[in-house]
């Protein structure tokens, strides 16, 4: 009879999530290396990646993942979940072909009737051959697409584009600031190199719990925007380490990937919104405590800045800057003890020095609960 398998805490699994996810001590990789590792950084605002890698990395500027960017080894694109992150390049190319049904659903999910009896051929190749000419903005896209089915509905037409091809923004797209309309170019115009075709999701399971894991099926959909995985996963169970939560759900993780210690010191650490820690599981209680959910995931999509203690989601936070002045505004979800304080502040200095480095004071201003 086969060993009962060994159940995780939600410490336990919340030291794991920290250490994959380079949160337990700031690394020493490069930028490359740490989207690699992360199998890419949520990027739905612009400045959101740069600060979820200097929460990560020991010595990250700006201009390192900029570099990137503009040198063509990554690239800012939508794939999982259908929203934007930044990926490698060989990432990006890899994993496209994979994902592509997730963003498939994703389409019928969000414009449904909208977007049917849409002819996906006559618009994905009129936007590819618009798009090779030069860079395009969704703006321009949705121009063209207009004048070629008058009677189409805009915003589907182009989501149609965005789901069936291919395409990564150029730079100045993704840099720290940006702002606007992005130009847009197609994967393989722009890196030079086609898609792979085959599909990897072995693979991409592999990466996930190499990042995320130890994780169940149902958190790897969370994280993929992919569906009914279950047997694949099990075709892949004989080589995987199985677990079980305090809950009763079945965790699968890599041989080779050891547990941190439930109890080892977790610094206090800020993320911005909508960091890959907080949106790549379906049971989010190893980083956010439910009782806080509500205040960290909130309508239309959007998820706050946030910052951890003892590795657990434990407040937001936000900025602001009138003339030379930076101000960091942190709000706790409960009082603060006083060390915890001074960590926080400490940590915090150093975010508004990289977020604002022409400022000539910085301020921490902390809004302390009712107790």
């Amino acid at each position: 009879m086969a060993a009962a398998a060994e159940i995780l805490t939600t410490r336990q699994l919340n030291r794991a999530l920290l250490a994959r996810q380079l949160l337990l001590v700031r690394s020493s990789l490069s930028a490359s290396a740490a989207v690699e590792q992360l199998v890419g950084l949520q990027a739905q605002t612009s400045n959101a990646p740069y600060i979820g890698l200097w929460t990560r990395l020991q010595e990250f500027q700006r201009q390192d993942l900029s570099d990137l960017l503009q040198q063509r080894q990554a690239v800012r694109a939508t794939l999982m979940r259908s929203t934007l992150h930044i990926f490698t390049a060989k990432d990006y190319l890899d994993l496209r072909t994979t994902l592509q049904p997730a963003l498939t659903r994703a389409l019928g999910a969000f414009f449904g009737q909208r977007a049917k009896g849409l002819d996906i051929e006559q618009l994905v190749a009129a936007a590819r051959n618009y798009v090779e000419e030069q860079p395009r903005t969704f703006t321009e896209i949705r121009a063209l697409l207009t004048g070629l089915v008058p009677n189409g509905d805009p915003e589907a037409m182009a989501y149609v584009v965005r789901t069936h091809l291919p395409l990564v923004q150029v730079p100045p797209g993704g840099f720290w600031g940006s702002a606007g309309s992005p130009a847009h170019a197609t994967a393989n115009s722009w890196l030079g190199q086609p898609l792979n075709s085959e599909e990897k999701l072995a693979d991409l399971t592999r990466r996930y719990l190499a990042a995320f894991g130890p994780a169940s099926v149902r958190d790897l959909q969370a994280w993929s925007g992919l569906v009914r995985l279950q047997g694949n996963v099990e075709k892949l169970k004989p080589g995987l380490r199985v677990y079980r939560s305090q809950q009763g759900q079945e965790l699968f993780d890599l041989p080779d990937q050891s547990l941190p210690p439930a109890d080892i010191e977790a610094l206090p650490r800020f993320l911005p919104e909508y960091d890959n820690l907080i949106l790549s599981h379906y049971s989010r209680e190893r980083i956010v405590p439910e009782e806080y959910r509500s205040l960290v995931y909130l309508s239309a999509g959007r998820v706050r800045a946030t910052f951890l203690l003892d590795g657990f989601v434990s407040g937001t936070w936000k900025t602001e800057k009138s003339g030379k002045s930076a101000t960091l505004i942190i709000e706790p979800f409960q009082p603060l003890s006083a060390d915890n304080q001074l960590a926080l502040e400490a940590e915090g200095n150093r975010l508004l020095r990289f977020i604002f480095d022409d400022a000539e004071t910085h301020n921490i201003n902390i809004h302390h609960p009712p107790s």
